[in-house]
């Protein structure tokens, strides 16, 4: 059992940072629902994906190929569906938005789960820097193409992380999201961690006047696939401590379900939430006019790629 979490006590929702995702979503209805999930076929996204399915929902499950979505879906039903979806490919998003549209579904929630963490070097997609490319316009493109599809209360989920704190300073640096003028990995992460959770407010605020919701959430420091790029000595002292100081990938996929399939949230939207509680961001993720701005660029940035 994490060392942290005993010192953790539960807030105000009744859950907190040793609940699991089967604990948040105990007792919850899914039949009916369908909730798209990004990377669905490890991590998180895979416990997501088979907690809700025992809840009742379809799972439409994206992965880097069908066959890898497929996969990992099969294991919960045979009405679940798997898709591609490379989030730092353009056109592999772009289909997966149409092949989802043309099941003719209503999302109930869309959870953005899939991203890259910390390169240990610069690398880009279409001249952007890769973490920020795929965990924020890879998304971006995905959920605004299937903004249309969600129902009238339908919820949009996306994961951030308390790395959004490692952001450099003054928010989203505008002028450097090639990477040339300066790169770091964690900086260039938190980066792309501020731009889900600025993403997140500013759908929230597009959203108002309506049922639908839009919120950003940090699952917890877990031990899984994301961190493959860390150095072999982070490895070594994870395989150590972890289980004293790491929350488990049960754990870890608490927050996101709850966040995105919990009737107390309903009608919460442009929040910020880590151990399956409303929190508090970095002070520049409440900034409206960065959030505005990142998502004209964003539009400009995938209007650019054709």
């Amino acid at each position: 059992m994490s060392l942290i979490g005993l010192f953790k006590p539960k807030g105000k929702s009744g859950f907190g940072y040793l609940s699991t995702a089967e604990e948040v979503t105990a007792g919850i209805n899914l039949a009916g629902k369908t909730i798209l999930i990004t990377g669905c076929n490890s991590g998180l996204g895979l416990e997501t994906a088979r907690v809700l399915a025992m809840r009742g929902a379809t799972i439409f499950g994206t992965a880097r190929t069908k066959e890898k979505a497929d996969a990992a879906l099969a294991a919960f039903g045979s009405q679940h569906k798997g898709f591609e979806c490379e989030l730092s490919d353009p056109k592999s998003v772009r289909a997966c938005v149409a092949a989802v549209t043309k099941t003719g579904v209503k999302l109930d929630a869309l959870i953005c789960n899939a991203g890259i963490m910390a390169l240990p070097k610069l690398e880009k997609a279409y001249g952007y820097e890769l973490q920020f490319f795929t965990n924020h316009i890879g998304h971006f493109i995905l959920v605004t193409g299937l903004i249309d599809k969600l129902t009238e209360t339908g919820r949009v989920v996306m994961l951030s992380s308390s790395a959004h704190s490692m952001a450099p300073k003054g928010g989203i640096v505008f002028d450097n999201l090639s990477g040339d003028k300066g790169y770091t990995p964690w900086g260039q992460y938190g980066q792309s961690k501020l731009a889900n959770l600025l993403f997140a407010k500013e759908l929230s605020r597009r959203f108002a006047g309506t049922k639908r919701t839009a919120n950003a959430l940090h699952p917890g420091v877990i031990k899984t696939n994301l961190g493959r790029h860390m150095p072999a000595i982070a490895h070594a002292v994870f395989g150590v401590v972890g289980p004293l100081f790491l929350k488990t990938i049960p754990q870890g996929a608490a927050t996101q379900c709850y966040v995105a399939v919990h009737g107390d949230n309903a009608a919460v939207s442009g929040e910020y939430f880590a151990d399956v509680n409303i929190a508090k961001p970095r002070a520049d993720a409440n900034d409206a006019a960065i959030a505005a701005k990142l998502w004209q660029v964003s539009e400009e940035i995938v209007n650019k790629l054709g």
